[in-house]
């Protein structure tokens, strides 16, 4: 608390200092100019010393108010609606970069010194030396430009086909562990399946009006539901997987019943059905799970909810066509958190949210992919040198037991201060992104109070960020105590 208030010191008065916040009217020659002067001074208060402002301002926080801007609109009601923008910005480029970014670094470090490893670690390294404004800057045009034009008439090139079929099929070819032929069988697998998929979606004109469909969300769900159980239970024991699978049959047998409800549906009936799958798939689990319903019930719930996301993603893709008509063929927004006066029903309002936080969040994950990739690496590398790693593979525990149960919640440790960290730190740092993408966040609200030399919406940023860094330094402590249970003892 004591370093939150001296930083906010020190910034209040950098800010002050910054500049004259009376430069704009002191070069008009209206004669409402010296009036405008009187209200702005008395308004910010520039007649008292600047130690004096600060202190007052202070006093304001603990009683809820936070001043006005320059201009008299209330930082409060400014705050409020830039935290929401910006919030949808950071959770969501935060999760999924933590998520792809740990699970490749694990995988990297599984497959320590192949040709996975060093692919991804000088993928890892070029993603980390690019500028953000750059990259913003290519995504708004090959990710938007080029791919609105694109979806005119979306054939894929059969040389597009070949390049992506080949990468695809080297990259399965790295990941297999095993010997050379099976790295062949693997490189041909990969190839093959992404050259039909490419193909299919190239012939049918998926990208035109894009689906999902009940055999697809049957066919994934299950083989999700069976791939994941037997990852982290194994097949030792099948109730988790017979639960599991449960789950997600009855999730996508409930695909044809659900589409009245869904047709447009409010967020509190969205949240009604999320309770219900929880609340049916820990059933399933607790029933078929026999014995061993503490495992197969948590396995249970995460493909019931997948089944669930799948088809919510089903309905969401068939809006596309609609949305498409209204924003008259440019699907993928360059600029902005929503289209301007644009009305529609819930699929086609979520869908334009979506694509103006694509690109933004892109950028922001490709830059934080190579942090979160290296140090999982890293952190995976060191957990499974030591001392009970080596002692659960003596023992003759399977290697899936050893890596999920041993390893990784251990190698966990580290990864939730980098991630903690980088939650925060995009909190108050996404101004780049914001000003590429002009959403009116908190970055802007930051940049543009700094420019006009107004503390009042740099110090609400201010307090908005190392309030966040406090709280994730926080909940990192508190995560550390579920993973280290030597650490809650302490």
């Amino acid at each position: 608390m004591l370093v939150l208030l001296a930083a906010t010191f020190i910034v209040y008065v950098l800010t002050a200092l910054s500049g004259d916040p009376l430069q704009d009217l002191r070069e008009q020659n209206t004669p409402q100019a010296v009036s405008q002067m009187a209200a702005r001074s008395a308004a910010l208060h520039l007649d008292l010393p600047i130690p004096v402002r600060y202190f007052s301002w202070l006093g304001g926080v603990f009683q809820g108010d936070l001043g006005v801007n320059r201009d008299g609109n209330s930082v409060a009601a400014l705050l409020g609606g830039a935290m929401t923008a910006t919030l949808q910005l950071v959770i969501v480029a935060t999760v999924l970069g933590a998520v792809i970014g740990i699970t490749i670094g694990i995988i990297s470090a599984l497959r320590q010194y192949s040709t996975f490893d060093h692919g991804i670690t000088f993928i890892a390294f070029v993603c980390f030396s690019l500028p953000v404004f750059w990259v913003a800057t290519m995504l708004k045009q090959f990710a938007a430009i080029e791919f609105n034009d694109w979806l005119r008439d979306p054939y894929i090139p059969n040389v597009i086909i070949a390049i992506v079929s080949v990468f695809a099929g080297a990259v399965w070819a790295s990941i297999y562990n095993g010997p050379r032929k099976g790295k062949l069988i693997a490189f041909g697998i990969g190839l093959g399946v992404t050259a039909v998929i490419l193909y299919a979606l190239s012939v049918t004109r998926w990208f035109a009006d894009p689906g999902l469909g009940f055999p697809f969300i049957l066919v994934v769900s299950l083989l999700v539901a069976a791939g994941l159980t037997a990852l982290i239970a194994g097949l030792e024991n099948l109730q988790p997987m017979y639960a599991s699978l449960a789950a997600a049959g009855v999730g996508a047998l409930l695909y044809y019943p659900l589409q009245s409800m869904l047709n447009d549906p409010s967020v509190l009936t969205l949240l009604g059905l999320l309770a219900l799958t929880v609340a049916v798939s820990a059933g399933l689990g607790w029933q078929i799970g026999g014995l061993l319903r503490r495992q197969a019930m948590p396995l249970a719930i995460i493909s019931g909810v997948f089944t669930g996301a799948l088809i919510f993603m089903d309905r969401f893709l068939g809006a596309w066509d609609g949305y498409a008509a209204m924003v008259h063929g440019r699907i993928v927004s360059t600029i902005g958190s929503q289209t301007p006066n644009f009305q529609g029903d819930f699929w086609q309002t979520s869908l334009d949210s979506s694509m103006h936080l694509l690109l933004p969040t892109m950028a922001l994950i490709l830059v934080g992919l190579a942090s979160h990739s290296r140090y999982s690496r890293a952190s995976m590398l060191e957990v499974m040198n030591q001392d009970y790693v080596r002692t659960a593979r003596a023992k003759g525990l399977p290697e899936r037991t050893v890596v999920v149960k041993h390893a990784f919640r251990n190698g966990l440790i580290p990864i939730t201060t980098i991630v903690a960290g980088d939650f925060a730190g995009v909190v108050g740092g996404a101004v780049i992104t914001e000003q590429v993408f002009g959403w009116r966040g908190l970055g802007s609200m930051f940049s543009v109070g700094l420019k006009n030399v107004d503390p009042m919406p740099v110090m609400g940023f201010f307090l908005v960020a190392g309030t966040a860094v406090v709280v994730m330094n926080m909940l990192a402590d508190i995560a550390y105590a579920y993973l280290d249970p030597r650490i809650r003892l302490s």
